[in-house]
């Protein structure tokens, strides 16, 4: 209980003689000594500790194309930490290295530091990623706070199984977009994350209504989100509940931890794609298939190409003062 990286936990209650975390939508309650659901939180004495506050795993610069976020900043390079465990029990995970390990030993980076090496390797801004961010929230606020007073711009990869309360502090600590994992209909998340999905449309409407840029992206697996009505619904609450103006990336699945479902086919992506443009979606993107099509930037109105991709690279972008050149179409997104 020594270490810096063991420090209070921000968001919990007490609740007769056990302690609730309200860190994220599982709210375990924690009996002396248990830890939570995610093995990061820690009960003793009665106040639950985080495990992994600057415990780093994985560090890396990293285009902000690869969270992926394309309508934020394109071109631009994140500082990308990561650390250990996750909330979700997803069986295909392509982090699992990382996320299905409980906290190990780990260089610790103090917020301090972090901040001052993403200054000093030319990034533009910080991204929390890699396994899920919520786990590290209270370093994630003081990283946060910092990096917007050096005039950086925070981002989060993540499932968005944060309780609001644990969303409205990243905002206020200078959050600016997120990208959020729909991993499928309510079935499907429920018995492979064993979560509920209403609670990541709950903070998808909550983060665009504070301002956040938001794009979203649903790794498309066969057998357990890849038919058409699955794919139709999400689209359509993408087109309804947020705006057609979010982003929607089509990520190819292949096999991984405990999963050994076949590789997603590109024309199954494909057809996901026109789903999602047929539902009204102004900006479907198919990832993760190296030099296709869809993974550029189009204008909505007459469909010029306005940001050309390859890979996770940057290689034009046709935008005048983020409008379309050809018909002067407002593009969506934050620094354009």
């Amino acid at each position: 209980m020594h270490s810096p990286t063991v420090r209070p936990g921000l968001l919990q209650e007490p609740t007769g003689d056990r302690v609730r975390c309200l860190t994220c939508e599982r709210r375990c309650l924690l009996s002396e000594g248990a830890v939570g659901w995610c093995r990061t939180r820690h009960n003793d004495g009665g106040t639950i500790y985080t495990l992994t506050y600057g415990s780093v795993s994985s560090l890396s610069a990293n285009p902000i194309e690869k969270k992926p976020l394309y309508h934020f900043y394109p071109g631009s390079i994140a500082l990308t930490a990561g650390s250990w465990s996750c909330n979700f029990a997803c069986p295909w995970c392509q982090n699992y290295d990382i996320s299905k390990s409980p906290p190990q030993p780990a260089q610790f980076l103090s917020p301090e530091e972090f901040v001052r090496l993403t200054i000093e390797r030319g990034c533009q801004g910080t991204s929390i990623s890699f396994n899920e961010p919520t786990l590290s929230l209270e370093w994630s606020l003081d990283v946060f706070r910092l990096a917007r007073e050096r005039s950086l711009y925070n981002t989060y990869v993540t499932n968005g199984y944060m309780t609001d309360r644990a969303l409205a502090l990243l905002v206020k600590a200078g959050l600016d977009a997120m990208n959020v994992d729909i991993k499928g209909d309510a079935a499907a998340v429920r018995e492979f994350c064993q979560a509920d999905v209403e609670v990541v449309w709950r903070n998808c409407r909550t983060a665009l209504q504070a301002g956040l840029w938001l794009e979203l992206t649903t790794l498309v697996i066969p057998g357990v989100n890849d038919d058409p009505t699955v794919l139709r619904d999400i689209a359509h609450r993408i087109a309804t509940d947020l705006s057609p103006d979010v982003p929607w990336h089509l990520s190819a699945y292949f096999p991984a931890y405990r999963f050994d479902a076949p590789p997603t086919p590109v024309s199954t992506l494909e057809r996901a794609r026109q789903i999602g443009l047929e539902a009204g979606l102004h900006y479907v993107y198919i990832g993760n298939v190296l030099g296709h099509q869809a993974q550029h930037t189009y204008c909505p109105q007459c469909g010029t190409r306005l940001i050309e991709r390859w890979g996770m690279g940057v290689m034009a972008i046709h935008l005048e003062g983020g409008k379309c050149p050809h018909c002067d179409t407002t593009i969506a997104g934050i620094g354009l």
